[in-house]
């Protein structure tokens, strides 16, 4: 969308940022009907560099819940990619329709994202980065490097550690320095490595894989030829300049004994296990999501994953405040129910961190947590945790499935058979009705919660927590999580509609 020089065009929401969290919040945001736009600095929507590799069973049943699991799960490879401290956690056995990870590059992430918001009609400022905005009491201007001020109602930092949205807002941004620098990078070799894969030693982790690859029978198998990306632990913590293929060389070097004539980088880059999160994700009407909300080593690909859930719990807040159905109070249960994830994946990737190492200390510390990750009960509390399927808000006392995931069940209904998760797909809240047809009235709330009478006869089978009571009707929120649960009377529900979808 191009505007022309010093033109001054309003949106309810401009997002800064067009990576996965951004992407998801346009497209949460757009389903609301409301008038959201992104800025992204990049001219398209290509990525320069590695990044993340792959999708966690939360994020697919996220990606389900509005419709589109099945674009990812066409290009994308099911494989058992839970791990913590180089134990795999197999999730094959979790009450879910995916108990798996899927192997997809960021890269077909973000375009199939992309495609997505584009089909819902987002505009997208390219070429241009957010410089400065000023918010008042109404609203926020913001300040595009192409000379644009834009103006919206409220302003959100998707725009990654260095964040810019941050930084302006003055959001302390605590935690704790590296210990330890890893260069990724996408090239050419000339000579081919006696073995593909991970590789440790007293410095660290390191990899050599082809950019393609298949995985059959649970084994990656990769092509015979073309590119490969590269992970490779360096000597030195606290570099400040762009990393160079000389750089990439002397790493190599170091711990394989050769570069493998490596050339022809695609991109070389850096990245530490610095762990910081921002210590408000809201100020005024300015807030924080993905990496611009924290950063932490990638150790079990939880960065991706935990940006874009930001994403899905703040889009609904959001839009109803602007539509003035729910009060503004309402966002202030986003930095409450998101900030506590941020920082159990801090806490979870420095442990992962610190067991990198291969001194005999820590290798004896590695194969002790591998035999507790062995027995049932620990693989399935840090598997539930590392693919999201465990994450548990705050709403309130009672049963097990408050604050927590909706199962996606198989129902008959009046019209038919469906899913849990098909009536989710427009981001709108479901009270779902088991008990006698009729039950529940909740006329002043018809207009923003749909009710549906069904059937279920099946067991509710929760992670980690197992089979529990049968509920007679669920409140569940458009993110998917359960805000209330009756027994049969109505009691409560009245008390839940008002808090999370207005008076």
């Amino acid at each position: 969308m191009q505007q022309s020089s010093k033109s001054r065009t309003e949106h309810a929401v401009v997002i800064a940022g067009g990576g996965p969290a951004g992407l998801m919040l346009a497209g949460e945001l757009a389903l609301a009907g409301i008038d959201v736009a992104i800025v992204e600095r990049r001219p398209n929507q290509d990525i320069t560099g590695s990044r993340a590799g792959g999708l966690h069973a939360r994020t697919i049943e996220v990606f389900d819940q509005r419709g589109i699991a099945g674009r990812f799960l066409a290009e994308g490879q099911k494989a058992q990619a839970i791990g913590f401290a180089g134990v795999t956690l197999s999730i094959s056995d979790f009450p879910t329709r995916h108990p798996y990870s899927l192997g997809l590059w960021q890269n077909h992430i973000e375009r199939i994202l992309a495609g997505w918001v584009a089909e819902l009609a987002v505009p997208v400022y390219r070429g241009r980065e957010v410089t400065d905005f000023t918010q008042d009491e109404s609203g926020v201007d913001v300040e595009l490097s192409g000379g644009e001020v834009l103006r919206a109602q409220y302003l959100v930092g998707c725009d990654g550690g260095r964040s810019v949205i941050r930084k302006t807002a003055g959001i302390a941004f605590p935690g704790s320095d590296p210990t330890t620098s890893n260069l990724i990078a996408e090239a050419e070799l000339s000579e081919t490595p006696p073995q593909w894969g991970i590789r440790r030693d007293a410095l660290g982790i390191h990899s050599i894989g082809r950019v393609d690859y298949e995985i059959r029978d649970g084994e990656i198998v990769y092509a015979d030829e073309g590119p490969v990306r590269i992970l490779v632990t360096e000597r030195q913590v606290g570099h400040v300049t762009e990393p160079t293929l000389d750089d990439l060389r002397s790493a190599l070097v170091a711990v394989y004994g050769t570069d493998y004539g490596i050339h022809s980088p695609a991109s070389i880059s850096r990245f530490t296990d610095a762990a910081r999160q921002a210590e408000v994700y809201r100020k005024g009407r300015v807030l924080l999501a993905g990496d611009a909300a924290h950063i932490h080593a990638p150790d079990g690909g939880q960065g991706l994953q935990t940006g874009m859930q930001d994403a899905v719990n703040l889009g609904w807040k959001l839009a109803q405040v602007i539509k003035g159905a729910s009060p503004e109070s309402l966002l202030d249960t986003y930095h409450a129910e998101r900030h506590p994830v941020g920082a159990r994946v801090l806490r979870n990737t420095m442990a992962a961190v610190a067991l990198r190492c291969e001194d005999d200390r820590t290798k004896a510390l590695r194969d002790t947590m591998a035999e507790l990750l062995g027995m049932d009960a620990p693989r399935k509390t840090f598997a539930a945790m590392i693919s999201g399927l465990s994450i548990h808000y705050d709403c309130g006392e009672g049963h097990p499935l408050l604050g927590r995931r909706m199962p996606d069940l198989d129902l008959i209904a009046a019209s038919g058979p469906l899913r849990v998760f098909s009536l989710l797909h427009y981001a709108r809240p479901v009270l779902l009705n088991l008990g006698e047809p009729g039950a529940f009235v909740i006329t002043p709330w018809a207009d923003r919660v749909k009710v549906i009478d069904a059937e279920y006869t099946g067991s509710w089978t929760l992670p980690v927590l197992g089979e529990v009571t049968p509920p007679t009707a669920v409140l569940i929120r458009p993110d998917g999580y359960v805000a209330w649960v009756g027994g049969g009377v109505q009691s409560g529900l009245t008390d839940a509609l008002t808090t999370w979808f207005g008076s």
